[in-house]
């Protein structure tokens, strides 16, 4: 069983896995050995904008769309649409 089938199929599949993982590596040596190591509370703490954070970071947020967006999307792909038209009927695209 020397010529396999699968030998192809797990060769590229070691070089993905070994592709994907070279540059974390890498970047993780880099950071073991060149970055100061001096831990403490200020830089375990969790910085937004200079600011103590106060309160659940939890927040429901709703996007809902009224008629009025969906009116200005609608007139934006009518516009998209107008244009390609119009470059059709000029002979600048041509689909053939």
């Amino acid at each position: 069983m020397t010529n396999s089938l699968y030998m192809p199929i797990i060769v590229l599949l070691l070089g993905a896995v070994a592709f994907a993982l070279t540059p974390l590596l890498l970047a993780w040596l880099w950071a073991r050995i060149y970055s100061p190591h001096k831990p403490g509370a200020s830089k375990n703490a969790v910085y937004e904008c200079g600011l103590e954070s106060e309160g659940d970071a939890w927040i429901q947020f709703k996007p809902g769309f009224s008629a009025a967006e969906s009116i200005a999307m609608l007139i934006f792909l009518l516009l998209l649409v107008e244009g390609l038209v119009w470059a059709y009927q000029k002979k600048v695209l041509v689909w053939t």
